[in-house]
């Protein structure tokens, strides 16, 4: 990892004002010349094709790794802000809110216009590089163009993942597959059908499969297993457009005979994923330790799955990898889910108060009884049976819950200078003030940031030695959980619960040291389905899938309630209301959380840009 982060690092510097100038546009007509570097003297070499791939990673890399801001988008994850540097591409711009209610349940459609731009920067960087080392590829020996093929294919790959983010979130969009040379080009571009752009991503992916090796030697490189996983998503994306329907894209038609086809095309791929390429899941899926309630010295391996400990690892099919201390090209995970006593994080996301109850027995294997919000000054406020503020409340839970969220009581490591301040128990509304716990002096979790009674353990560091936007973490794209989960869902839609499915399911399961599931949870499509849910919410929770999940399944108003209704509110451990979503909330606006808007800066630059039927 550290040869390849030494790559990555290099290659912005040398590249700042030429290769990567193409990707830092801040529209898509704003296209600047490609070809700054000399064909005489560059683009000669493996060595030269390998540069630009690396500094298409380290440009494609911040259009997906935060994408934890996105499930603000569903009902669990609140974010009430975001670290974002606006402007700077490493620092989040792709991100970059016009306001919070980008990363709310309702009111996002329109909110996210910089996400639009920046990854139409991440399409022209990938053409980049596939056009130049195409045209390296007729005087290349027989021993080098392996390698140069495997670079079009890293390329083609991160260009499909990129057009698969635009059409998930606007549908059909403009479709450029080659170096822009003058704004006149793309001025009068019109929006391409959906299928048309899904089929040119599924001839990524797959040139990507082909030409890929079956593992790569450094660790964020992709190999087979990533085009693959990547394939099957789209095909089950396209599975769920065409089973549900997408009425909000006028042009496009679903197709339930289409959809049975995709759904058994992503069972295959993900069928491959999980059986050629000795894939395990990390720690081989078992549970690991779990300290006692209030105690953090054993957690989970659930917890280290989120840490740099897991760069690397099998489970890891696609990440992206930072550089750490000193690079400029750390993650910021920390700065945005813990707190002040945490490096001076911002604690900007944080879980909602209903995420607790999601959480299920290791006992039993089903739902606990339901946590009462309860007034801390009520005399057994601490002590009644499943009172949120009574510790003894979460006990035998699955240990993915103590691995993702904390509650009162429970413990971190405290960090400030890189230097580690010891434990600190969060206990909400009481910040940085000296408590006694057991006879042992500390001072409490310092932050205002959590509106629920909660803060995430999940992605949280539990050692000192690096600052808040120092972090190495290799950001994971794909992992072999979701491949399971996905697995699962496809096989289900077309057959019905099946034993591998089933098998697959439980293996997750089992990572929180819960039982495999009952036989009525595995009874029929429906119920299986709910279990597979389930497991989506704990296992991908603060990953990015829950707002894409929701619009594919066309769930919003499933969890929210149907248009001009009460709508659902948002509370905290102490019963206190917070926010409420959908209140009388009209059915166009609902609309608008299953479309983005077209940026209207784009279509006043190019009016053959049609724009999406909520929006007009």
């Amino acid at each position: 990892m550290k040869k390849l982060t030494a790559i990555i690092r290099l290659v912005t510097v040398l590249t700042g004002v030429t290769i990567l100038t193409g990707s830092c546009t801040k529209n898509l007509l704003d296209q600047v010349s490609t070809t700054e570097l000399n064909s005489d003297f560059f683009w000669k070499t493996e060595a030269d094709a390998t540069v630009a791939m690396m500094g298409a990673y380290a440009d494609i890399r911040p259009l997906f790794d935060r994408d934890y801001y996105l499930d603000g988008q569903g009902e669990y994850l609140r974010v009430r802000g975001t670290s974002v540097t606006s402007g700077n591409l490493q620092k989040g711009d792709a991100y970059f809110p016009s306001n919070n209610s980008a990363y709310s349940p309702s009111g996002y459609g329109d909110k996210l216009d910089r996400m639009y731009e920046r990854l139409y920067g991440g399409v022209n960087r990938a053409n980049y590089v596939i056009e130049n080392v195409t045209k390296m590829l007729p005087n290349a020996s027989a021993a080098s163009k392996p390698e140069l093929e495997r670079i079009i294919g890293e390329a083609r790959l991160l260009r499909g993942m990129v057009y698969f983010r635009l059409i998930s979130m606007w549908g059909d969009v403009p479709y450029i597959d080659h170096v822009i040379f003058h704004n006149e080009e793309v001025a009068s571009l019109a929006r391409i059908p959906i299928a048309i752009v899904k089929d040119s991503i599924m001839a990524d992916f797959t040139y990507a499969f082909d030409k890929l090796p079956v593992k790569a030697d450094e660790i964020g490189r992709a190999s087979k297993p990533a085009a693959l996983a990547f394939r099957g998503k789209l095909q089950l994306y396209w599975a769920c457009w065409n089973k549900f329907g997408w009425p909000e894209l006028s042009t496009f038609k679903a197709d339930p005979g289409a959809a049975t086809v995709a759904y058994n095309a992503a069972a295959a791929d993900f069928k491959q994923v999980i059986d050629n390429y000795g894939l395990t899941l990390f720690r081989n899926g078992e549970p690991g330790d779990c300290d006692s309630l209030g105690k953090a010295v054993k957690l989970p391996n659930y917890y280290y799955l989120f840490l740099p400990v897991a760069n690397g690892d099998g489970e890891m099919i696609m990440s992206f990898t930072h550089g750490g201390t000193g690079t400029g090209q750390g993650e910021e995970l920390m700065r945005d889910v813990a707190g002040r006593s945490h490096e001076g994080s911002q604690c900007w996301v944080s879980p909602r108060y209903e995420i607790a109850d999601r959480y299920q027995s290791i006992t039993t294997g089903e739902f606990a009884p339901k946590l009462i919000p309860t007034d801390p000054k009520d005399a057994d406020a601490r002590t009644k049976p499943n009172s949120a503020l009574n510790p003894q409340s979460y006990a035998d839970r699955d240990y993915r819950m103590k691995a993702s969220i904390m509650w009162d009581y429970e413990m971190s490591i405290g960090m400030i200078s890189l230097k580690s301040t010891g434990f600190l128990p969060f206990i909400y509304k009481t910040w940085n003030q000296a408590v006694k716990i057991d006879g042992v002096n500390y001072m409490s979790y310092n932050t205002d940031g959590s509106n629920s009674g909660y803060v995430l353990r999940k992605f949280l560091r539990n050692y000192a030695g690096q600052g808040r936007s120092d972090g190495d973490y290799a950001y994971p794209v794909m992992r072999l959980a979701d491949v399971f989960l996905m697995y699962a869902e496809a096989t289900n839609e077309v057959n019905g619960p099946q034993a591998k499915a089933i098998e697959l399911v439980n293996r997750i399961r089992h990572r929180g040291n819960l039982p495999p599931l009952k036989g009525d949870k595995t009874a029929d499509k429906t119920a299986f389905f709910s279990a597979i849910e389930q497991e989506r919410i704990i296992e991908l929770y603060g990953e990015g899938q829950r707002s894409f999940d929701l619009r594919r399944w066309r769930a919003i108003e499933r969890v929210w309630n149907p248009p001009y209704g009460d709508g659902v509110w948002r509370i905290d451990t102490q019963g206190a209301q917070q926010t409420r979503y959908f209140q009388n909330t009209s059915e166009r606006s609902y609309q608008q959380c299953y479309i983005f808007k077209i940026p209207q800066s784009e279509r006043d630059r190019n009016p053959n840009l049609t724009q999406n039927t909520p929006w007009l």
